[in-house]
C-alpha cells in the first residue's frame, strides 16, 4: 500500500480536558469515513457537503450516539494537506475524544504518524521544507520574537530568498552549460566579470543569513544556558529567581548543589534552557567532585554562560578558575549580592564584555540581566520580519552552498576553465534546493517530520 493510499487520522488538540477536541482525517477516503461516523442534524448527506463548510450533528458508532459535534469539510486540493480533509470538533473530555477517535479508526482510517499531515502538505506541494519546519517552530514558540520569526518563515520569507539566490545561479549555470556543450552554435561566452558579480551578490546574501543564525536560533529554539560559579555565590538563588519558584535547594552550606538542576525560563524575549550546576572548586569529596566535573562539562557545551561572582567575598583563585573557564565562551558575568558590602575586586570582571550587578536574594537586577543576555546573544537586534535560518539543517545547507560558491569564485579568479566553474556552481544550487526541500532525500524528509507532534 502506497503512503498516500491510506486515509489517516489523529487527535489534533492536546490530550487533556478542554472545551473542544479536534479529530483530523486526511486522505482520499476522508469524506467517506466521516460519513460513517457523523450524522448531520439537517438530514443532508456528508458526501453532499461542499468544501469549506460546516455541519452540526452527532458522532455515532454502530448506531449509538457518542457526542454532539461539528464537522468541517475541506476538499482537495484546497486543504492543509492538499487532500480531502474532514475535521470533527467534539467536546474536549479525554474519554470523549478517545471514543470519537476509535470510531473513526473502526470506520477505516489509519493512525497518523508524527508530522504526517504536514509531511503530506510538503509532498503535495502545499508547503516547501522551510515552511513545513516553520509549522513546528510556531507550535513550540515560547515568546513574541519566536512566534514572529516562525510566522515570517511560514509565510515563505526564507524560501523566497533562497529561491531567488538559486535562480541567479541556475541561469548562469544554464548559460555556461550551453556554451560548453554546444561550441558550434556560436553562443556568446558569458563574461567572467558578470559571473563574479552574480556569485559575489549571492555569497553576500548567504553570508548575511549565516551571520544571523545564532541569534535567530536563540529566538526560535531557545538557548542552552549554564549557571556557573564557585560554591555559595548564589547560583541556586539566581536559578530560583529566573524560574519564578524554588527550583534549586538553597543553603549556606558549600556544595549543596551536586547534580545539574534544569528548567526552561523566559528572560526578556529569549527562552533559556537553564542549568544550575555544582559549585566549581577543588574538593576531596568524591560525590561533589563528580558534580564539579558535570558542571565543567556542561559549561564547555553551553551556548551561553551566566558566571556568578559573590561581591561580599574577596576575589580568590576559585573565581580566577571560573574566569579562565569562561574564556572564548559567550558569557555574561553576574555580580551577585549587590545589596551587601563589597569586598570583591570589581576590576577582575573587566575581562567580560557584559557585567550585571544583581541581588538574587532580593530579586533586583533581573531586567538588567535580561537586557545583557539579549545583547550577548544578538537577539536585541534581530529583525523577525526578515528571513532567518531556523535550524542546523538549514544552516548546513547554506554553509555548504557558500563553500561551493567560494570555490567557483576562486576558480574564476585563478583562470580555470568554465566547465570546472560549472561543477562548483551546480553543487551550490543543489545545496540551496536541498534547503527548500526541492532536492531533499527521503531520509532527510523522514527525519524532519519524525520530530513533529502527532496530529500536525
Amino acid at each position: 500500500m502506497s503512503e498516500f493510499s491510506k486515509t489517516i487520522v489523529a487527535v489534533s488538540t492536546p490530550v487533556a480536558a478542554g472545551g473542544i477536541g479536534i479529530i483530523r482525517i486526511s486522505g482520499s477516503s476522508a469524506i467517506e469515513i466521516a460519513a460513517k461516523v457523523f450524522v448531520p442534524s439537517s438530514g443532508k448527506k456528508v458526501s453532499e457537503m461542499k468544501g469549506y463548510t460546516a455541519a452540526h450533528g452527532y458522532v455515532a458508532e454502530n448506531g449509538k450516539k457518542i457526542d454532539e459535534a461539528v464537522l468541517l469539510v475541506f476538499k482537495a486540493p484546497h486543504s492543509y494537506t492538499g487532500e480531502d480533509v474532514a475535521e470533527i470538533s467534539c467536546h474536549g473530555g479525554v474519554y470523549i475524544v478517545g471514543r470519537v477517535l476509535r470510531a473513526v479508526l473502526a470506520a477505516g482510517a489509519e493512525p497518523a504518524a508524527p508530522g504526517e499531515f504536514t509531511k503530506r502538505a510538503f509532498l503535495n506541494g502545499k508547503k516547501d521544507l522551510t515552511e513545513a519546519e516553520a509549522v513546528m517552530s510556531m507550535i513550540s514558540a515560547q515568546g513574541e520574537q519566536g512566534a514572529s520569526a516562525a510566522m515570517t518563515a511560514l509565510e515563505g520569507a526564507l524560501s523566497k530568498k533562497i529561491r531567488a539566490a538559486a535562480q541567479t545561479l541556475i541561469t548562469d549555470s544554464a548559460y555556461l552549460a550551453a556554451w560548453v556543450d554546444y561550441p558550434d552554435d556560436e553562443i556568446e561566452e558569458i563574461s567572467t566579470d558578470k559571473l563574479l558579480i552574480d556569485y559575489n551578490s549571492v555569497l553576500a546574501q548567504l553570508k548575511q543569513l549565516l551571520s544571523t543564525y545564532d541569534a535567530g536560533r536563540a529566538v526560535t529554539e531557545g538557548v542552552d544556558t549554564v549557571i556557573v560559579g564557585k560554591p555559595n555565590v548564589g547560583k541556586s538563588t539566581l536559578m530560583n529567581l529566573l524560574s519564578g519558584f524554588d527550583r534549586s535547594i538553597v543553603t549556606d552550606i558549600a556544595g549543596t548543589t551536586r547534580d545539574v538542576i534544569e528548567d526552561t525560563v523566559r528572560l526578556g524575549n529569549v527562552v533559556l534552557r537553564l542549568a544550575d550546576t555544582a559549585g566549581i572548586r577543588n574538593t576531596g569529596n568524591e560525590v561533589e567532585k563528580i558534580g564539579v566535573d558535570f558542571a565543567v562539562g556542561r559549561l564547555e557545551r553551553a551556548a551561553l554562560v551566566l558566571a556568578v561572582f559573590d561581591l561580599s567575598r574577596p576575589f580568590d583563585e576559585e573565581d580566577e578558575k571560573i574566569i579562565n573557564l569562561c574564556k572564548n565562551k559567550r558569557c555574561v558575568a553576574v555580580a551577585n549580592k549587590d545589596d551587601m558590602d563589597t569586598r570583591f575586586d570589581k576590576d577582575k570582571l573587566s575581562i567580560f564584555d557584559s557585567v550585571v550587578y544583581v541581588s538574587a536574594k532580593q530579586g533586583t537586577g533581573a531586567q538588567e540581566l535580561a537586557k545583557a543576555v539579549e545583547k550577548a546573544l544578538g537577539t536585541d537586534g534581530v529583525d523577525t520580519s526578515a528571513a532567518l535560518l531556523a535550524n542546523e539543517r538549514q544552516r548546513l545547507c547554506c554553509q555548504r552552498a557558500v563553500d561551493c560558491l567560494t570555490e567557483a569564485v576562486n576558480a574564476l579568479q585563478l583562470g580555470f576553465t568554465l566547465d570546472a566553474v560549472t561543477v562548483s556552481t551546480d553543487a551550490a544550487v543543489d545545496e540551496l534546493l536541498a534547503l527548500t526541500g526541492e532536492r531533499a532525500g527521503d531520509a532527510v524528509v523522514s527525519e524532519i517530520f519524525s520530530r513533529f507532534c502527532v496530529g500536525k
